[in-house]
């Protein structure tokens, strides 16, 4: 939950006593709050896991906690700071977290705010801002993976696995081929789905600010050498801010099977999208079988690979065959 909050819903019923609760530490409102949740890989036997949260300054918190005497409880007095990352404004705070098939730690970033990112943080491979970075979180705080795309380069922070975000809400990857889905929120035009390959070394410049999508940023000339463009984009009034999901890997819905999900926060619409390994193949609306949701916020995927959405009005869903 955005104010600080991480609740547990245990067959359909929400327990009264959350697993953990940090709202005296959260700054919420707005874009900020509690973002980000990621379970270690082997959460089972150690217990660990990790929020990426909005301090009480305003910035950019990662932080570990471990499992408490009870599954339902995490243990606050565990806490401790892997991260901080100061934001110099309110909003495109990124926040998403998830462990990759590597076992490493990536962590989502924005551009630190602004219109048009005033800072030049998406260009500067120097900041930690409009990037995702990936770190290796088996040693407190952290320690950058000797074959992170950045190392032993002085014109490019270590942490960075990725640059050129504008505000990467929501990524993810797929369990079965271990490639990375990007959604980036686009500035006032354009809406971006952004792809990197399991068999990238990362360092991929996404473009923002000298691209929106794969048109310049503003309008006009531009040099967009190097930068690496979406697999998909969309033009606003169709939605207004892109919300990045999985790609289907569950067996209740087998028709979705290897489709990319993602939504619009505006739009509410849900579409997916066919890869075939280099490119889009298609494009399907599924708002005939699932209408829309209202302020679509992020998207979930269980152990099993079913998929669940969330509205930012606080209900959660989850797709089963036949749309309901």
């Amino acid at each position: 939950e955005k104010p600080g909050r991480i609740r547990v819903v245990r067959d359909g019923t929400l327990l009264a006593a959350p697993f953990l609760d940090i709202v005296s530490a959260t700054t919420s409102g707005g874009e900020r709050g509690l973002l980000g949740l990621a379970f270690h890989p082997d959460y089972a036997s150690n217990g660990l896991f990790f929020v990426n949260h909005t301090d009480a300054n305003g910035d950019t918190r990662v932080l570990r906690f471990t499992r408490g005497a009870s599954s339902d409880a995490a243990d606050p007095a565990s806490l401790t700071v892997v991260l901080e990352v100061d934001q110099p404004d309110t909003n495109h705070n990124g926040g998403h977290l998830a462990f990759g098939p590597d076992g490493m730690l990536y962590v989502g970033l924005g551009d630190g705010g602004g219109g048009g990112d005033p800072g030049g943080h998406g260009q500067n491979p120097r900041t930690l801002l409009g990037s995702i970075l990936r770190l290796d979180v088996d040693a407190l705080p952290y320690s950058v993976p000797a074959d992170n795309p950045f190392v032993g380069d002085t014109t490019a922070a270590p942490e960075t696995w990725a640059w050129g975000l504008r505000n990467p809400w929501r990524f993810s990857f797929d369990r079965v081929t271990g490639d990375l889905w990007i959604g980036d929120v686009g500035q006032g035009s354009v809406e971006e789905i952004s792809f990197q390959s399991a068999s990238s070394g990362g360092g991929e410049n996404f473009g923002w600010n000298v691209l929106e999508g794969s048109s310049c940023y503003p309008a006009g000339p531009c040099d967009a050498t190097g930068t690496v463009l979406p697999v998909h984009e969309y033009d606003h009034p169709d939605g207004c801010s892109v919300t990045g999901g999985y790609v289907y890997r569950g067996s209740a819905i087998p028709g979705l099977v290897g489709r990319y999900l993602f939504g619009d926060y505006c739009g509410g619409w849900i579409r997916s999208l066919g890869w075939n390994g280099t490119a889009v193949t298609d494009e399907i609306d599924h708002a005939d079988a699932l209408g829309t949701v209202p302020q679509l916020s992020s998207f979930g995927e269980d152990a099993a690979g079913e998929l669940y959405v969330m509205s930012l009005g606080g209900t959660v869903w989850r797709l089963v065959p036949g749309g309901g």
